[in-house]
């Protein structure tokens, strides 16, 4: 870790992290190293996160942030270590795979909508390695009845939108393989703050009432710990300080590399 970081102190054990996820564990990853290439990011790495809780994973660019999420995903060369989800094994399944048959849904955090696709194609297109087409269309149809903006828009090309809409579509686009966990990278990234507030609660709605398991990254520390139960701090692709996001919120250690304080 780099001097600037020393003065976080002892870092967090797995039982300590388990004790912030008590219930019903729903991602376990154990001892990970992973990283890119030959390269290796991450080092070590436990992680524990309950059905339907939130975890912000924090820190300075390049700590492995997302790294953690492009792992769970499936898009890392993992060296050691395990990740599970309900107890499965997932660690070498491919995205795919882990999208259908555990329901892990990836949100990029650059545009990725597209732009000439109307709303409503932009919206089956997260459906596009189901068995059955028909059920795209009945998650489709949830959606635009639960999201006036995007049914205002639904025959309309995407480009219409505005950002907090587009992000509103990338994530319902998710939603259409009825996901179990979301990996959410940096939702507020570009974004106006009016649109931040707007996709934090439409977030902060899926884990509570459709009970959603969500990993985000987030650079807007503030905001990322405010919204989710728990934090991670990250620091050199190991965790520093972890703890319940209102306590990192407090920890003048985190206040002053992290939220400007």
């Amino acid at each position: 870790m780099s001097n600037q970081y020393e003065v976080l102190g002892k870092a967090p054990g797995s039982e300590e992290l388990k004790k912030l996820s008590p219930n019903d564990n729903h991602i376990t990853i154990k001892k990970i190293s992973a990283g890119y290439g030959k390269m290796e990011i991450l080092h070590n790495l436990d992680l524990f996160v309950s059905k339907a809780q939130s975890l912000c994973l924090i820190g300075p660019n390049g700590a492995g942030k997302s790294t953690i999420l492009h792992s769970i995903y499936g898009f890392t060369n993992i060296f050691s270590g395990s990740i599970e989800i309900n107890g499965k094994d997932i660690t070498k399944l491919t995205p795919a795979e882990k999208l259908k048959s555990v329901g892990i849904a990836y949100i990029l955090q650059d545009n990725s909508v597209f732009p000439d696709m109307t709303v409503e194609e932009n919206l089956l297109m997260g459906g596009f390695i189901k068995d059955k087409t028909e059920e795209s269309y009945e998650e489709a149809e949830k959606i635009f009845q639960k999201y006036e903006r995007l049914r205002n828009r639904r025959n309309q090309p995407a480009k219409v939108l505005s950002g907090g809409e587009r992000r509103l579509l990338e994530i319902s686009r998710a939603l259409v393989m009825k996901p179990s966990v979301l990996l959410v990278d940096e939702p507020s990234i570009g974004l106006e703050p009016r649109y931040i507030d707007m996709v934090f609660d439409i977030l902060g709605d899926l884990q509570k009432n459709e009970k959603k398991t969500i990993i985000m990254v987030e650079q807007n520390a503030k905001k990322g710990l405010e919204f989710a139960d728990i934090g991670y701090v990250l620091v050199s692709g190991q965790i520093a300080i972890a703890g319940k996001g209102d306590d990192l919120l407090s920890n003048p250690d985190v206040g002053r590399l992290f939220l400007g304080g």
